[in-house]
């Protein structure tokens, strides 16, 4: 396969890969990104469908878990080399929810982060201390001299711009002062919201629940980030959401979104020794 000059790196929930896998190969046959982080796989590692992808073109990694969860890295014309499976800091903690490896010269973390709700509670607690848990791993990635992108469906609405109607979500887990307090303290190691970097005025939604019409009349949240570490986001060139994945018959609740970048150089070979 050629060197793109550019790469696209997609984030998407797809609510149950088992139930999407048609959507899901129909986005990657029109759209090929080269990077995809997916969640809510709801699947057992064994009933994840590397078959398929792999015919797609695509190799993957995954994390599975019945019923619920599960994420998973696809590379196009690759295959990821995974570099860390579930998020440090709590031993006990076994849901599937990050997942992290080299793709296309680009460390990728995928993330489903909890939802949280209904709160105050236990979910609510349990996200509060995952986001923590993160804020002390990424330390370690935003500062690495390669580009580092942390992508997923973050479950934070991040301002009352990224919101339909903030007043009917005010006592939702998304929006919470605590929730976005660690999510602007996540930012402010230095990653860029590619997103709003690119768009920082325009209303923008990736997720729109299957109540009232509420796609149809666009009324959304933006929930699904993609954030760049300060190398990687040197090279963003555009962002968006695939919304037509959403207007499908029976689709995930969430839109891929992606950005472009300028692909990194490939590493030099060295010359053979006489």
């Amino acid at each position: 396969m050629p060197a793109r000059k550019t790469l696209r790196l997609a984030t998407f929930n797809v609510n149950g890969i088992g139930t999407r896998l048609p959507h899901l190969l129909a986005w990657l046959e029109r759209e090929q990104p080269d990077i995809v982080a997916l969640q809510e796989l709801k699947a057992l590692d064994e009933a994840f469908p590397v078959g398929a992808l792999e015919e797609a073109g695509y190799g993957a990694i995954w994390q599975g878990q019945r019923s619920w969860n599960g994420v998973a890295l696809l590379a196009r014309g690759s295959v990821p080399v995974e570099s860390r499976r579930g998020l440090p800091g709590d031993g006990e903690d076994t849901q599937s929810r990050y997942l992290e490896a080299a793709v296309h010269g680009i460390v990728v973390a995928c993330l489903y982060l909890p939802n949280g709700n209904p709160q105050p509670g236990p979910k609510f607690d349990y996200k509060l201390a995952w986001m923590e848990r993160l804020i002390t791993h990424t330390r370690g990635l935003v500062d690495l001299p390669h580009p580092v992108a942390l992508i997923g469906d973050f479950n934070v609405i991040p301002t009352d711009a990224d919101v339909y109607d903030p007043k009917s979500w005010r006592k939702d887990a998304l929006l919470q002062p605590e929730v976005r307090e660690a999510f602007e303290r996540l930012l402010a190691q230095g990653w860029t919201d590619a997103l709003r970097k690119l768009h920082p005025d325009e209303t923008i939604y990736t997720f729109w629940d299957y109540f009232r019409q509420h796609f149809q009349r666009d009324r959304g949240l933006r929930i699904d980030h993609l954030l760049l570490n300060p190398p990687l986001a040197k090279r963003l060139r555009a962002a968006g959401v695939d919304r037509w994945v959403r207007a499908l018959e029976k689709p995930s609740d969430h839109a891929p979104t992606w950005i472009e970048v300028t692909a990194p150089a490939a590493p030099r070979k060295r010359a053979k020794a006489d």
